[in-house]
């Protein structure tokens, strides 16, 4: 996988999960279909110009906004492309990218007609695979040492994250999920499993499953307890399945 070529160089041929492909120079128009790869390309530098969305979620998400506050007026002038799940494939081709990223979990099925459009690099996708990923889309952008360097500087904070979260003990720590219709707990082998691995740190034996996640019921509620829970979710209006399971009471009072 990758290019082998060094940061900056173009022409470079990146062997990626969808085959090989070709960039003829570095591209500065670029789509990107995963939200995992829009926060992958802003946390180098790199901002888009077409970008797809998941479902129930909007086009910035609160996160990246929060997070990369330097890029907001750019960000505002994002093309939509579409459902991430079925991406609108004339809004691409109108923008005449020079690179499309895509995962091949969710976009496999297309990625020859992307391909006819514009240089199309494949990452794998899911969370356990972020940090090759990272890796792979930091080279198809032609930053592969600028990638890996943020990749050793995340180990080292990890690294101390769980050092002083030990000077306290051990504390479980657990990670959910709320989207529309969906309630789900992390396991190991997830984007947040794999930092809490990273970091040391415990998992409540409910969530020391060997997958990426799964679903519970308002009755299954104790599957999410830990220690400490961390809690996402793309809908928290007074509706929504977070408002649901939080305000929930199960079992005697």
């Amino acid at each position: 996988m990758g290019s082998g070529a060094a940061d900056g160089v173009f022409p470079r041929t990146v062997g990626h999960f969808g085959g090989s492909t070709e960039l003829p120079a570095e591209p500065t128009k670029i789509v990107v279909i995963a939200t995992g790869q829009l926060d992958a390309a802003l946390t180098l530098g790199v901002v888009p110009t077409g970008v797809a969305y998941g479902d129930g979620a909007a086009l910035v998400p609160d996160y990246i906004g929060f997070s990369f506050p330097q890029y907001a007026d750019r960000m505002a002038q994002f093309v939509d492309v579409g459902n991430r799940q079925e991406v609108d494939i004339e809004a691409i081709a109108a923008i005449e990218p020079d690179l499309i990223l895509a995962n091949k979990a969710g976009s496999e099925d297309i990625y020859s007609t992307l391909s006819t459009i514009a240089p199309t690099v494949l990452t794998e996708g899911t969370g356990v695979n972020w940090k090759q990923d990272f890796l792979l889309l930091g080279d198809a952008l032609g930053r592969t040492e600028q990638a890996q360097s943020f990749l050793d500087t995340y180990t080292s904070d990890a690294a101390a994250l769980g050092d002083s979260v030990a000077d306290g003990g051990t504390p479980t720590v657990s990670f959910v999920r709320f989207t529309a219709d969906r309630a789900r707990v992390f396991g190991i082998p997830s984007f947040a499993g794999y930092i809490a691995w990273d970091a040391g740190l415990a998992r409540p034996e409910s969530q020391q499953f060997d997958k990426t996640s799964q679903d519970f019921s308002e009755e299954e509620i104790q599957l999410a307890n830990a220690d400490w829970v961390f809690v996402s979710s793309q809908d928290a209006g007074a509706d929504s399945s977070a408002a649901s399971y939080t305000t929930n009471r199960c079992g005697p009072e």
